[in-house]
């Protein structure tokens, strides 16, 4: 069994179809048939089913494909383990993060470690707050920027490095617009611009609702944070967001507005793996990170 050979085993398996699988690999459309028979002739079981020009897994060729995905995860780790170690400045690291945190944080931070390491890589995977953790856990991720910070799963380690307050955005023509803080119940009967049901910021602003003694009522909702700006500038409504989420509003027509009782906040902070060792450069962005938010807590 080649190692070529279960790379091709996954490309065919993830297309079901060999012809397309061919000329993402670069290879014989009949090399790669022969390959795959190859394989399957080693196990002893068919891996596919074929129906014409079609084919998809087996039974047995899905559970295959489970470990063999998981099998050329570690190989690939393996490898990158050993190039880094011979250089840890020359790496390359998967990063995730979420919408709230893009504009200002990830950036910052980067472009920071950047000046110090110029030669490490960097791969960005945007995605939501349990796709973040899932990606981290299975290694299609190093390390993910997330808030709130996940304390409670068993395959990952979470680092907080700041805590934010949560402020209500509003149209500049509504009442409170002009208010330097309000209390959260003054927001009861307003329609709220949210997150789809499932978010993390979704569940945040109920959950800071509830504290309040009201359920918010959504009238509209937005997959990420322009069109919740936007809808909230357009007067549509109002909605409550995390402080780093502000850092590029420069919108004439909302306002930001503290909300002094109950205080609604969110950690702040990077989750990486628990079972894993981080390699050489996510070791080094890793530390980097902890440190640069120590330093400026301290400033």
């Amino acid at each position: 069994m080649e190692l070529r050979q279960l790379r091709y085993f996954v490309e065919v398996a993830e297309r079901e179809h060999v012809s397309a699988a061919a000329a993402e690999l670069h290879v014989a459309q009949s090399a790669l048939s022969r390959q795959i028979a190859n394989l399957e002739a080693e196990l002893g079981v068919d891996l596919f089913e074929r129906e014409g020009r079609n084919i998809r897994l087996t039974q047995i060729g899905r559970i295959f494909l489970t470990h063999t995905k998981s099998a050329l995860k570690a190989i690939d780790y393996a490898t990158k383990q050993v190039d880094e170690y011979i250089d840890p400045e020359r790496g390359s690291i998967k990063i995730g993060f979420p919408t709230s945190l893009a504009s200002n944080l990830l950036p910052t931070v980067v472009s920071e470690f950047k000046k110090l390491y110029p030669k490490v890589g960097f791969q960005l995977r945007q995605g939501s707050y349990n796709f973040l953790i899932e990606a981290v856990e299975n290694r299609d991720i190093d390390i993910a920027f997330l808030g709130p910070v996940p304390q409670d799963q068993t395959n990952i380690i979470g680092n907080v490095l700041f805590t934010e307050k949560f402020y209500a955005l509003v149209p500049s023509s509504h009442h409170l617009a002009n208010k330097e803080s309000i209390d959260l119940i003054e927001l009861k009967d307003e329609p709220f611009v949210l997150f789809p049901k499932g978010y993390i910021l979704h569940k945040l602003v109920f959950d800071g609702c509830s504290q309040a003694g009201f359920e918010p009522k959504a009238s509209s909702e937005g997959e990420d944070l322009d069109a919740i700006k936007g809808l909230v500038a357009a007067g549509i409504g109002i909605t409550m967001l995390p402080e780093s989420a502000f850092s590029d509003l420069q919108s004439l027509n909302s306002s930001k507005i503290p909300i002094k009782n109950p205080i609604i906040d969110r950690t702040v902070g990077v989750i990486i793996p628990r079972n894993r060792k981080l390699a050489p450069s996510e070791q080094v962005f890793y530390n980097f990170i902890i440190d640069f938010f120590k330093y400026a807590k301290g400033k």
